[in-house]
């Protein structure tokens, strides 16, 4: 190739020098109803099997009973027959291989048919309810006590009922404290799933984590705390709402604020901390200090009184104890992004409950602040269930472009509505979710807007999105969206994403045709990700109405096959993932 440049610049008038063609790229329907497209990647025999196993997904008893079924499997015919039975049908549907090896197959083919891959180890213990919400009390509060104090938002504290982070979630792995070497023990798997990607992907790959896995939940809880204790503090200040860089108040104006009292001491200290540029405050606090050096978190957090100038905290006592263990977090989720760097692999931060996620968003920026200067490495989850989304969604971008960034995200429709409508209700606080399906996909389409409206008007290449979103209208909007401001597949901004095993009917067609396509794929043991295919079952449920057309899809092609003669199709894909 390089050779073949130098030479075309060099050849002398009038003399052709042949290059390499274009890579060749399917025409996209946007209809979706192509079964060849969807399905010129897989065996008859996977037509099969994905056919059987959506079939089995329609009956309510088995998908109900899945977890009991499974295990009354395994122990009649035993532990190697299961998983023959299971790779045959759930676990070959849904999951690569057991290992970094054994996936290297479908990761390589899915490039072949111009799909890249986002890996997951989806290994999940299998805990009771009992034992979870025991853990999960346990690590959400702190040994200094969880007394009241002024100013506490309830919100932010463990609740008993709903300490079984995984009640009414099916879509999402759940991660319990169990100690620090639990800890350590998931960065390492972290870690090798970056080996996975980066030495199968061809630098393309993408690899997702949970903050939940790398540290104690406390700690996420009393942080998120802390910065919406933070917002309400800048509201009454400032009026209005939101978060405190939108209020583009400047540190004069405080001192007008405070008037006197600006003069003392411990206000002046404040005031000097404070993150500020040319443009107002960004933070109140010195986030970037507070994540890359060993300050003291029970102190980081004050704020001057606006009647007496008196300092107040803002977060609850936390001891020594774990103090070292938000450093602990902090030194995992550093490692685990530092080990990316060096492998060329992206690296994104799931979202989480909205009792963590103000924390989580915290961090990830802080994250891309410092690892984002020069390319995409870190990448932020929103969920657009959420009403606030598109607030945040603002505010960030905003705050990458002041603190000159790459700012990339991927835009989901949410993993815990149920859980926190239900958690809202019984706690007393307001619902933060959209009021029902049509107003969430209202959501999303409205953050895709902001955000391609965005990127057109930035530098291109600083803003990037994936859409996670198995619906069609909501693929064609963001295509739409490309189109209206001349963002071409090329460019990258825009990836769209889907799991393995589900919507191949969407992925596929969009990878042919020149779009960034990517899969999400999980891999592990069979024995160990059961948690994991039992949560696909119930989710695949869910979904009936796409379950139906990808069902008939499927028979579509099964059927055109067998009349063809050909049964023994054997996929040979010929594209290059963009």
């Amino acid at each position: 190739m390089a050779l073949l440049r130098r030479l075309a610049v060099n050849a002398p008038r009038g003399v052709r020098v042949l290059s390499t063609p274009p890579p060749t790229h399917d025409e996209l329907d946007l209809n979706f109803n192509s079964p060849r497209d969807a399905f010129k990647s897989k065996k008859t025999s996977e037509l099969v099997r994905a056919y059987l196993v959506y079939q089995i997904c329609s009956i309510n008893w088995i998908v109900e009973n899945n977890a009991m079924l499974m295990r009354r499997l395994r122990q009649v015919v035993g532990q190697r027959l299961f998983e023959a039975i299971m790779k045959a049908t759930f676990y070959g549907q849904f999951v690569a291989g057991e290992d970094q090896n054994k996936i290297r197959p479908t990761i390589e083919r899915l490039r072949s048919f111009g799909v890249k891959s986002i890996l997951d180890y989806s290994v999940e213990e299998d805990l009771s309810q009992e034992e979870a919400e025991k853990r999960e009390v346990s690590a959400s509060i702190s040994a200094c006590g969880d007394k009241v104090e002024e100013g506490q938002i309830k919100q932010y504290h463990v609740e008993q009922r709903f300490a079984d982070r995984r009640y009414k979630v099916t879509s999402a792995r759940t991660y319990f404290y169990l100690n620090e070497a639990s800890c350590e023990k998931n960065m390492e798997a972290f870690l090798r799933s970056i080996d996975a990607v980066a030495g199968i992907t061809k630098s393309t790959g993408l690899m997702a984590i949970k903050l939940t896995a790398l540290g104690r939940p406390q700690l996420l809880l009393q942080l998120s705390e802390v910065i919406m204790r933070a917002r309400n503090y800048m509201q009454q200040i400032a009026g209005g709402t939101g978060n405190v860089l939108t209020h583009h108040k400047t540190i004069e104006d405080f001192q007008r604020y405070f008037g006197d009292l600006s003069a003392k001491p411990e206000v002046q200290e404040f005031m000097r901390k404070i993150t500020s540029d040319k443009e107002g405050i960004v933070h109140l606090f010195p986030w970037s200090n507070i994540l890359d050096k060993d300050m003291n978190l029970s102190d980081s957090f004050r704020v001057p009184d606006p009647k007496s100038g008196q300092m107040r905290r803002l977060i609850s006592q936390i001891s020594p104890k774990e103090e070292e263990m938000f450093r602990n977090m902090l030194r995992r989720l550093n490692h685990i992004i530092q080990a990316a760097n060096e492998a060329d692999v992206r690296v994104m931060i799931d979202a989480e409950q909205t009792y963590f996620q103000p924390a989580i968003s915290r961090i990830c920026l802080e994250m891309m602040r410092r690892y984002n200067k020069d390319k995409f490495l870190v990448f932020n989850t929103y969920q657009t269930y959420l009403k606030n989304t598109y607030n945040e969604i603002v505010t960030d971008l905003e705050q990458a472009q002041r603190q000159n960034f790459y700012w990339g995200a991927k835009l989901v429709r949410g993993a815990y509505i149920e859980q926190e409508r239900a958690r809202a209700a019984a706690m007393g606080y307001e619902d933060p979710t959209c009021e029902s399906f049509e107003a969430t996909t209202n959501s999303f389409h409205r953050c895709l807007k902001e955000i391609l409206g965005r990127a057109k008007m930035e530098s291109k290449d600083r803003v990037g999105i994936m859409v996670a979103s198995h619906n069609e209208d909501t693929v064609r909007y963001a295509i739409h969206l490309m189109k209206e401001h001349n963002i071409r597949p090329e460019d990258k901004v825009v990836c769209f994403g889907q799991l393995l095993g589900m919507c191949d009917h969407i992925t596929f067609p969009l990878g042919q045709a020149g779009y960034s396509a990517y899969k999400y794929v999980p891999y592990g043991p069979v024995i160990e990700v059961l948690p994991y295919l039992s949560r696909r079952a119930n989710e695949n449920r869910g979904f009936l109405a796409k379950i139906k057309k990808e069902k008939g899809l499927l028979l579509k092609e099964i059927v055109r096959r067998l009349v063809s003669g050909q049964v023994f199709y054997k996929p040979v894909g010929n594209y290059t993932p963009v």
